[in-house]
């Protein structure tokens, strides 16, 4: 079941250090730690092995993987034993992370995106195609009226004007070329209904947005405990300390916002509440590829006492996402063998702001995903 991976931002962090880690396990040179499709529950013969992926993708830049392998070595975030021994299959890997492509419009702009897939797809001899996008948090998109409709999209992309935030384009091309989309990120992505149209036209499933791997991750085991214990919370804010490529772009107000937006929704979703209380992002260039957040949380008890707790996270971001891009793509690529179509909201597990009618809180999304593998089974 051999399943491309076309990654989105395919030089960022992320990206390298996904594939680093998937050439990594399949030659027994590490534990796969991390990845949930590994564990008993969800280790399943429906879904593609590691050995079935093959990576391509797009990115801005041109830094060679391997120096961008031995620039994570260098920041603690692989092994540099580890990175000397992947160099020859991230130099192979190479070639196939394209510059991002650009026409004359949005629509010849997504020609291209389609065309690199599909060329992907048949050199490699590929089963499908899952695209990734691990590429950095944007702004909110602009509202826009072609975002409501499939053929008003379709004409507005031959304008002069952007009708789409990026994410959204790789999306629309990602569809037109008939394969799945997961966002990984906060950005804009899939959801607008005239991509959801045309993802139901395409017949192809996809999934976000968010990945949630740190402080978000703890309030959605921690905030269940409050609802289901009857515990009344009045505060809940957080400081998000961020180094690293993804600390630098999100020192931009725009997209600061929207990251800080979605890690914030989960609490009242699960509390039924939104409670006092904030996240702020801010970028420490010390930190590198590293991330502290502090959460302070107020809350009250029986006959009105007032409490506390807090708690302190300290991460590195690529190693806790890559391991969750590779059960992603290998998750959605089964349930695109299995028949599925448009958005997989069993996979909220893995984001902060799931789409479609989710279960909230961490324990009944696990119960959603393992009962996703067992019917794809």
């Amino acid at each position: 079941m051999r399943t491309g991976v076309w990654l989105v931002g395919g030089r960022g962090s992320v990206a390298v250090t996904s594939m680093a880690g998937a050439v990594a396990l399949r030659a027994g040179l590490a534990e796969p730690t991390g990845c949930v499709t590994e564990l008993p529950q969800l280790h399943s013969p429906a879904l593609p092995g590691l050995a079935d992926l093959v990576f391509g993708g797009h990115d801005v830049i041109a830094t060679p993987l391997s120096k961008r392998a031995e620039a994570l070595a260098d920041a603690g975030v692989l092994p540099g034993r580890l990175v000397t021994a992947v160099q020859p299959d991230l130099a192979a890997l190479d070639a196939e992370v394209r510059p991002a492509p650009r026409g004359a419009t949005q629509a010849e702009t997504a020609a291209l995106i389609a065309a690199d897939l599909d060329d992907f797809r048949r050199r490699h001899e590929l089963g499908r195609v899952v695209m990734m996008n691990v590429a950095s948090t944007e702004a909110a998109a602009a509202p826009h009226e072609a975002h409501a409709a499939l053929d008003l999209l379709h004409k507005a992309l031959r304008g002069d004007a952007a009708v789409l935030p990026p994410s959204s384009l790789y999306a629309y091309a990602a569809f037109t070329a008939g394969c799945s989309y997961v966002d990984f990120t906060p950005s804009t992505g899939a959801r607008l209904p005239a991509l959801a149209q045309l993802a139901y036209e395409r017949g192809v499933p996809y999934a976000g947005h968010d990945g949630k791997t740190g402080e978000t991750l703890v309030k959605s085991v921690l905030a269940p405990m409050f609802a289901m214990r009857n515990l009344h919370v009045r505060s809940w804010s957080g400081a998000n300390l961020l180094g690293g490529g993804d600390g630098a772009n999100l020192a931009q107000p725009a997209p600061n916002a929207a990251k800080a937006a979605s890690k914030q929704r989960v609490l009242a979703e699960t509390l039924g509440y939104q409670p006092q209380g904030d996240t702020r992002i801010e970028y420490v260039a010390d930190l590198g590829e590293f991330k502290t957040a502090w959460d302070l949380v107020t809350f009250t008890g029986f006959l009105g006492t007032p409490m506390r707790l807090d708690f302190t996270w300290h991460g590195c971001d690529s190693a806790l996402a890559a391991p969750l891009v590779l059960d992603l793509v290998r998750l959605t690529a089964a349930a695109h063998r299995a028949g599925r179509t448009g958005p997989l909201p069993e996979l909220a597990f893995f984001f902060k702001d799931p789409l479609g009618d989710v279960p909230h809180g961490l324990a009944a999304q696990w119960d959603a995903l393992v009962g996703l593998v067992e019917g794809l089974a």
